[in-house]
């Protein structure tokens, strides 16, 4: 790079011009070191805060220092895509509550095949090949500190990227550069005494401020968690089948951040305000063709039905009663447990609904005849519960 050897600064602001041509929305630098935060990371898995994310506790030096993830590294630009939609989460049954960045194809694919084209415009710039590395969400990185390093936002008491100008609706990228690029300054935080997405949080997630419970989430339940929902959460799920934008939309700062206009993140006409209705009877095939390219297929079909059902339950309706019905003879013993919870969540709405047997997050059926006949009895007779 013999030109620019003496010439950072212009090849730092032809990066970003670049990258905002092609269609990211923020382009920043971070230095190539461990954020300031990077210490809070072993503490919160000690807690299990993460869960059953058992990679979060993979390569833990590395997730806290940027410049282990490439030789030679000398700044990361950090790299944030406007995804906020024009419609706000539904909570409304007989709609499904399907978080904002799961309405269209993956977002991840989307984001990669920019990072690869501003390489190639970096290669073609400088006349020569570049080692560079691009990363989005699923290496070691801690985005959300790099992003706040380098002025993007700072992370807020939803544990949350958060900008002045977009809110909480960013997604990150990374590419890592070999360049001693100078880094732009951090954002402070700016949160001050406001608690907004902490009471907007439906089951107690961020009840510790800037720290996420992931074990009391609801996108870590619906998204991540493989097994039974735990019972004194499933009522909080209301209809959301697939992750949660609560702490999201609570922020004030969203008040500056305009509906993305990128087609990428604009919802398919089938994910605009899709039903609950519309998926009980989904076969294997089914659903991978419905959720082709779409986050939805990474959970697979036992876990959906497994979401859906209790929402159903959540929604009680007479129809909603039918869908579980047939829920309730699914080959998944997982999907079995959840439609016999969601038949007694719909028929006793006012009831603590409970399993009847420990067992049943291994068993399905087993141990829930008694729920099974309750709920069946009032349903084929049309008792209401008194």
């Amino acid at each position: 790079m013999p030109y620019f050897n003496n010439h950072w600064q212009e090849l730092k602001e032809a990066l970003r011009a670049q990258a905002l041509a092609i269609g990211f929305d923020v382009a920043r630098f971070a230095p190539a070191t461990p954020p300031p935060t990077a210490d809070n990371l072993l503490p919160w898995l000690e807690k299990g805060c993460h869960g059953e994310m058992a990679w979060l506790t993979q390569n833990t030096a590395r997730r806290q220092d940027p410049g282990q993830l490439m030789e030679g590294v000398g700044v990361v630009l950090v790299l944030g895509s406007n995804y906020r939609p024009a419609e706000s989460f539904c909570h409304t049954p007989p709609r499904m509550g399907i978080s904002a960045y799961a309405r269209n194809n993956d977002y991840h694919d989307h984001l990669k095949k920019r990072l690869k084209r501003l390489s190639r415009w970096l290669r073609d710039h400088l006349g020569e090949e570049v080692n560079t590395r691009g990363f989005v969400d699923t290496a070691p990185v801690m985005e959300k500190p790099l992003a706040a390093t380098c002025g993007i936002g700072w992370q807020g008491k939803n544990a949350l990227l958060i900008s002045r100008q977009y809110g909480a609706w960013l997604l990150l990228s990374e590419l890592f550069l070999p360049f001693p690029l100078p880094p732009d300054p951090p954002e402070p935080d700016r949160c001050g005494s406001c608690n907004r997405c902490q009471l907007a949080c439906p089951t107690g997630a961020l009840d510790i401020p800037y720290r996420l419970e992931a074990r009391n989430c609801i996108a870590y339940l619906t998204v991540e968690y493989k097994g039974p929902i735990p019972l004194h959460l499933r009522r909080a799920m209301g209809n959301r089948v697939f992750g949660c934008d609560d702490c999201i939309e609570a922020c004030p700062w969203n008040r500056f951040a305009p509906a993305t206009g990128d087609e990428a993140f604009l919802p398919r006409e089938s994910l605009t305000a899709p039903s609950l209705l519309e998926f009980a009877d989904l076969d294997e095939d089914t659903f991978r063709a419905v959720f082709r390219k779409s986050p939805i297929k990474r959970i697979g079909r036992e876990r959906f039905l497994r979401n859906l059902a209790v929402a159903l339950g959540n929604w009680g309706a007479p129809e909603a009663l039918s869908a579980l019905e047939r829920l309730r003879d699914d080959p998944s013993p997982l999907v079995q447990s959840h439609a016999l919870w969601g038949l007694d969540a719909a028929l006793m709405p006012d009831k603590n609904t409970r399993e009847k047997n420990d067992d049943v997050r291994d068993a399905g059926k087993k141990g829930c005849v008694e729920s099974m006949g309750k709920a069946f009895y009032l349903f084929k007779n049309g008792q209401p519960n008194n």
